[in-house]
């Protein structure tokens, strides 16, 4: 079972535009080149030098130029959580870099070969992971009743199992990226295989952040307006945002905590995680050249998480990018099949298999059901 799945549902979606962005329009059937390197110096292993501030362009009514196409494809094939190897280290060696650059372009070539591409490419990057706290790269643990939430929290990457077979009885057995609702913050700000273009716009007093995956747009007023009651509860939270000289600020409460705050459609992110209201996240969106933004995400949930955990990569902007329609709806057919799949599976339970025959004998393991 896959997420792919639940994508060929139809449905227009439509944004409204509040600046004139970057004209796109992408070919995403070659092969990318590698990505530009995270951290300038000759080793990765050693932090990057000192760079004189970059002075980015300003709009037309005074601040700094955010707006174009910055699509995550260059991150497709960096973990979300470090690998346990590199302890503590932040960035690839020339050596590990030269290989994960090799081993980017096969996985490339392989998806986008076909007649149908089955997910984007994407180059290689120096980031040993996404994570950039906890130190070690590794995702945080949970509080006592942050594991006893998870417990009761289920999707389709975590499904709820009886006799070690997934069920699917009711929509309560589906996160809201299943049935279409939204990825959830931050899930929506991280990478996945395929669809991760990210659309920036700006006006007097908005940014206007689109998201091809789940066609959604974060409306952030920057105009220091007041916000929301606290009582009213959203899926992706209510943004507001300010500039901190060149730096955007977005800071994001008001949380329904129904989403999910990880799942495994992020690479190297754990299964599914569950989210609190009192989810609290901020943002920090820095140009840092021409065709570079650098973004931090700190994410913070004290009833669920023991402590918060960041995210640092780099944007680069890609006015060849064109965002394709993520065509998936809640009531999409995929969640019935699912849970009509999973009822007649327990109703009509598969017989027996034949006793196994000659060498090391013992009777013969049918496929699990769904995977036949």
């Amino acid at each position: 079972m896959t997420k792919r799945i639940l994508t060929f549902c139809a449905i227009g979606f439509g944004a409204v535009i509040w600046a004139a962005p970057h004209t796109v329009g992408q070919q995403r059937a070659t092969a990318p080149a590698a990505a530009a390197p995270a951290a300038p110096a000759a080793s990765a292993a050693k932090a990057p030098a000192a760079k004189i501030p970059y002075v980015p362009p300003k709009t037309a009514w005074g601040e700094p130029d955010l707006q174009g196409m910055w699509p995550l494809s260059h991150l497709i094939s960096t973990p979300f959580q470090r690998t346990a190897t590199y302890g503590e280290r932040r960035f690839l060696t020339d050596q590990e870099f030269a290989a994960a650059q090799q081993s980017a372009t096969a996985r490339a070539t392989r998806y986008t070969s076909g007649a149908v591409p089955a997910a984007d490419g994407g180059g290689a990057s120096r980031l040993t992971s996404l994570l950039s706290d906890p130190p070690n790269g590794r995702f945080p643990e949970l509080t006592a009743k942050g594991k006893e939430m998870n417990d009761k929290f289920y999707g389709s990457y975590k499904p709820r199992t009886a006799d070690g077979r997934p069920i699917f009885d009711s929509v309560d057995d589906f996160d809201t990226w299943d049935r279409c609702i939204t990825r959830g913050m931050p899930v929506s700000m991280l990478t996945r295989n395929y669809n991760v273009g990210i659309r920036l716009m700006q006006s007097p007093g908005y940014v206007v952040i689109l998201l091809e995956m789940a066609h959604e747009a974060r409306i952030i007023p920057t105009n220091g307006g007041p916000a929301l009651d606290p009582t009213i509860k959203q899926y992706l939270g209510e943004s507001r945002g300010h500039w901190e000289g060149n730096t955007l600020v977005v800071e994001t409460k008001n949380f329904n905590g129904k989403p999910a705050q990880t799942n495994s459609g992020v690479p190297g992110s754990p299964s599914l995680t569950v989210t609190s209201e009192s989810l609290h996240i901020v943002e920090r969106f820095t140009r840092t050249g021409p065709e570079t933004v650098e973004y931090k995400m700190t994410v913070e949930d004290p009833i669920v998480l023991t402590r918060p955990w960041t995210v640092e990569f780099p944007w680069q902007l890609d006015t060849k990018y064109d965002m394709y329609e993520y065509a998936c709806h809640e009531g999409n057919t995929a969640v019935r099949n699912y849970i009509e799949t999973s009822r007649f599976e327990r109703a009509n339970p598969a017989p027996p298999a034949p006793a196994g025959r000659g060498g090391r004998g013992g009777a013969a393991t049918p496929p699990a059901p769904g995977n036949q």
